[in-house]
This record gives structure tokens, sequence and C-alpha cells, in this order.
């Protein structure tokens, strides 16, 4: 078993690279993704070994990034476009919602739209305006359209694959903080074999409440747990994995057992998807809850200032908290 230490951005390279070699039809395309490397340097070296024809660097217009790719899915391509930051894909919303999320419905079924689209989101790097989004909900309401978000190396690496794999058009949310983060990659797992792409995962076990998280939360959500073990209370860690469709059968299974749930993510709380999962927790597991399911999530702003980004986004301190609180009632 080939199991190497890897970054979560170079699990992705080496997933994209498997893509490339094992499908002639794979393309990647987006600005800079080829000469550069991408800005995170995701794609880099592929250009090099596979070409311009199949990673494609692209004019700065998302929007034609994405229709360009609505084109080669219908003749039989597998087109893995990158979107360069978040808050660059509006442009090419119209195109996702119109077009991507509507083709094979559309068709009757005749059509397929076999398309990834990357998009490194979240905060924690001290970026500027635009570069700091948290996007997921909109695509998550769109019916047609996948979404999923990997949150350490193992995944990055698998996911991205089985996302290329897949005869549906997925939106591949990347946790751009989390890009430098390491872990062990077995890079000899058949994907036939591997975890299901929209299934999510415990990721600690704990008996005494139930934190659901997602993308860049989950670590935090983790050293939350660690954090927890000190005083002695167990927190077991889900996570999510896929928003659409969403999986919350180990969620429902993990909260009938602990009878609370925090839920975490960095996007704003207002209509966002810790109030669909809230909601549902709330239905399916009412009699084995001992408090309401609380939500910690980014404020009802636009994103702030690097300055102050690290007050905005959901920390340690505000997780604890929330636990704590479900233990008051």
């Amino acid at each position: 078993m080939a199991t190497e230490t890897l970054t979560l951005g170079k699990a992705l390279n080496t997933g994209l690279r498997r893509a490339l070699e094992n499908d002639p039809k794979v393309v990647i395309m987006g600005e800079d993704v080829g000469k550069l490397g991408g800005v995170f340097r995701i794609t880099d070296g592929l250009q090099k070994d596979f070409g311009d024809q199949r990673v494609i660097d692209t004019p700065l217009a998302e929007s034609g990034i994405i229709g360009t790719a609505v084109g080669l899915a219908i003749r039989g391509f597998r087109p893995v476009c990158e979107i360069q930051f978040d808050g660059f894909v509006y442009p090419a919303y119209d195109q996702i919602v119109s077009q991507v999320a509507k083709m094979h419905y559309r068709s009757q079924g005749k059509v397929r739209i076999p398309m990834v689209i990357r998009i490194p989101y979240g905060g924690g790097i001290g970026a500027v305006e635009h570069h700091s989004e948290s996007p997921e909900a909109y695509f998550a309401h769109t019916a047609g359209l996948k979404v999923v978000t990997c949150a350490n190396p193992q995944d990055a690496y698998v996911m991205i694959q089985q996302a290329i794999a897949s005869d549906d058009p997925i939106v591949f949310m990347e946790p751009k903080r989390r890009y430098w983060e390491k872990g062990p990659v077995d890079l000899d797992a058949p994907l036939a074999e591997a975890y299901p792409l929209h299934s999510a995962r415990i990721a600690r076990p704990g008996a005494d409440a139930t934190v659901l998280a997602y993308g860049p939360m989950v670590r935090t959500a983790l050293d939350a747990a660690t954090a927890a073990a000190e005083d002695g209370r167990e927190l077991e860690v889900v996570d999510l994995r896929t928003l659409s469709p969403l999986d919350l059968t180990a969620a429902y299974e993990s909260v009938r057992r602990t009878g609370r749930c925090v839920v975490v993510h960095e996007a704003p709380g207002n209509l966002g998807l810790g109030s669909e999962i809230a909601a549902r927790v709330t239905e399916e597991c009412f009699y084995s809850l001992e408090s309401p399911v609380l939500r910690v999530t980014g404020f009802d702003i636009p994103y702030p200032a690097a300055r102050v980004e690290e007050e905005y986004l959901p920390d340690l301190d505000r997780v604890l908290d929330a636990v704590d609180r479900t233990f008051g009632w």
C-alpha cells in the first residue's frame, strides 16, 4: 500500500493527475491553471505533462469557462473547471443554475453533464474582498446540482476522482485555508472500494454531544473535541462531506446517542446549511434531544476585512460555548 503524507492541496493535485491519466476525456480549464499551476498551485505541473489541449488556460471570464464546459460535457468530455476564488463564481452563476443544473432535466434524461466545478472557499488566509466567500448554500439549494466538500488530504485525493468519474454535475468546494495541512493518503485506494462520495462520516467518536461540520470547520470541530476531552467531555464530530444531497444518517444516529447537537459552518447563519440541518435533526431526533440544536456560524454581514476576520470566523471557543449551552437546558 503506497501511503504518503501529503498536504490537502497536493492530494488534490495527485487526484487530478490520476483522473487525467485514467480518462483521455478529462480536461482541466480555468484562469492560470496551466503554466502557473493555479493561484494555489493545485494544478501545478499538469499542463507540462498533459499538454495545453487538456489543461487549458482560459480568459478571465467565469461565465465563458462554465459555458464552454457545458458544450464539452455534452460532446462527451469530462471538464473540470477551476474558479480561482469563491467570490469570482457569481458571473458564472447564471450558467451554473440555468444550464448546468437544468440540462439533464430539460433533455428528459437524454443529455448528461459530467462536469466538476472546483471552488476554493472560506476565509482564514488574510485575503481581500471577494476572496473569502462561503457560497455553498446557493448551489446546495439548486436542484440538479450536487455539492461536496473535502476536509482532509485522503478525502481530497479520493473525492476529486469520484466527482470527475460521476455523470452528474458536481460543485466541489475546497477549504482553501486547509490546503497546506498534511495527512496520510493511500495512493493505491481503488475508487470502487473507497468511501462513497455522497456519504457523511464520523471523524471522531464521542458520547456526550454531537458536532456536525464540513469543509474548513471539521478541523475546528476536532480541535474543540480535543479541548473538551481535557475536561472529561466527549464530543462526537461528524464530517458531513456532502451538502447536496445531504446525508444525515450518521448525524441522526449520533444525536440519538448523545442527545445534543451543534452545527458549525463558516457561512452566515441566516438561511445557511445549518438551518436545514437543524430542522431535519429536530424532526428525526426530537424525542432523543436533551436541548435545542444550536448553530455556530459566520455573522450575517459581508465578509469583513482581513484584519478582523478572526472575529468573524467560528473558532474553538465559540464551538465549546455552544456545547456548554446545550448542557444548560
